[in-house]
Parts: C-alpha cells; sequence; structure tokens
C-alpha cells in the first residue's frame, strides 16, 4: 500500500474512532485497529493523537472547502452561492456521520484544539460564507448592516445544528432539500436589501 493511501487510511479510521469514542478517551491502539495497521505504523505518519486530530481537520475540511469553492466558481449569484454552500456541507455531512461528530463535539469541547488551531482550514472554511455575505453587500443584495463575521457564524451554526440532529437520528423527519430550502427562506429573509429592491 502507497504511503498516501495509508495515510488517508488512518485519517478516516482515526474520524470513525474519535466519533465513537471521543478524542480524550481514544487511544492510538484504537485507530490502528480499525485501520488495520500496526500501533508503530501510526508514529511514521504522525506524531501524537492531537495531530492525527488535527490532521482529521485539515484534511477532511480541505476536501470540502476544494469542492465548494470550485462549485461557488461557476455561480455569480451571492444567493445561489450560499445555498451551494449549504447544500454541500448538508450533504457531506449527512453522508459522513462520523466526520460531522467529530466537528461538533472535538472542535468545540477541546481547550488545547480551540487555543492552537487558528489558522487553519476550518477557519478557511467559513470565511467562504462571510466572502459570500460581502459580494452580496456590494452588489446590494444583502443588508450594507450586516456584519459578515457575524453572519457567517449564524449561517454555518444553522447548518451544524440540523447536521448534528442528523448524526444522532437514523431517521430524519425532512430530506437534505427540504431543510435547505427552509434554511435559505429563514436566513435571506432576513438579510436581503429591500430598499433597493423597491427602487
Amino acid at each position: 500500500m502507497k504511503a498516501a493511501d495509508k495515510h488517508s487510511k488512518i485519517i478516516h479510521a482515526a474520524t470513525k474512532v474519535f466519533a465513537k469514542k471521543g478524542f480524550f478517551n481514544a487511544r492510538i491502539s484504537d485507530i490502528a485497529k480499525e485501520a488495520k495497521v500496526a500501533d508503530g505504523t501510526i508514529y511514521l505518519y504522525f506524531n501524537n493523537k492531537f495531530d492525527i486530530l488535527i490532521s482529521v481537520f485539515e484534511e477532511e475540511i480541505g476536501s470540502l472547502v476544494e469542492q465548494v469553492t470550485k462549485s461557488l466558481s461557476v455561480e455569480p449569484d451571492p444567493r445561489k452561492k450560499l445555498e451551494i454552500f449549504a447544500t454541500k456541507h448538508l450533504t457531506m455531512m449527512k453522508k459522513n456521520k462520523n466526520l460531522a461528530e467529530v466537528i461538533q463535539i472535538e472542535l468545540r469541547q477541546s481547550a488545547k484544539l480551540i487555543k492552537d488551531y487558528r489558522n487553519n482550514k476550518f477557519s478557511e472554511y467559513i470565511d467562504i460564507i462571510s466572502t459570500i455575505i460581502k459580494q452580496g453587500q456590494e452588489q446590494h443584495i444583502y443588508r450594507a448592516d450586516i456584519k459578515p463575521g457575524i453572519a457567517k457564524r449564524a449561517f454555518f451554526g444553522a447548518l451544524d445544528e440540523i447536521s448534528r440532529v442528523w448524526s444522532i437520528s437514523l431517521e430524519t423527519e425532512y430530506s437534505v432539500a427540504d431543510t435547505i430550502n427552509q434554511i435559505m427562506m429563514i436566513f435571506l429573509s432576513g438579510i436581503l436589501d429591500t430598499t433597493s429592491q423597491n427602487n
């Protein structure tokens, strides 16, 4: 097996183990067992458990950044861009419930992670939202008095809460499409620049 493939296999195994046991309760041996490699193999690719957790975020979220950025590059409408972001995020979180759980729990509960993990893919990921908001403001589609830094957290928070519910429930009342339609309707009706549209 190529080194890159083994590295990726360990990342996927770690995501599953962290989701199931939590970062602090998970052991390197648990990850090795899930990845079907020797314990020592883990240390050929990672310094420690914390390094693995950071790599989970950097690589899994990094993949999301690439997918979302590519889709947004061909869409000029800021309203459609927010919809694309929501669709990509919720689809991925519903598909990869282990990743959703790791994002929701470890990114919030690990004080060390929050302190040390600053210039990172996760920040880059949610900054995509504030960039879309700014573009919409420049085009007089979104209200000028909306603070993009707050808006991005409010929007991502809504998506995150939906994926949190999905990660703990085998049955969901609404489809991804229905959920996105509701979120977009609620969010856009609050940030649309109605004054410029009435002129």
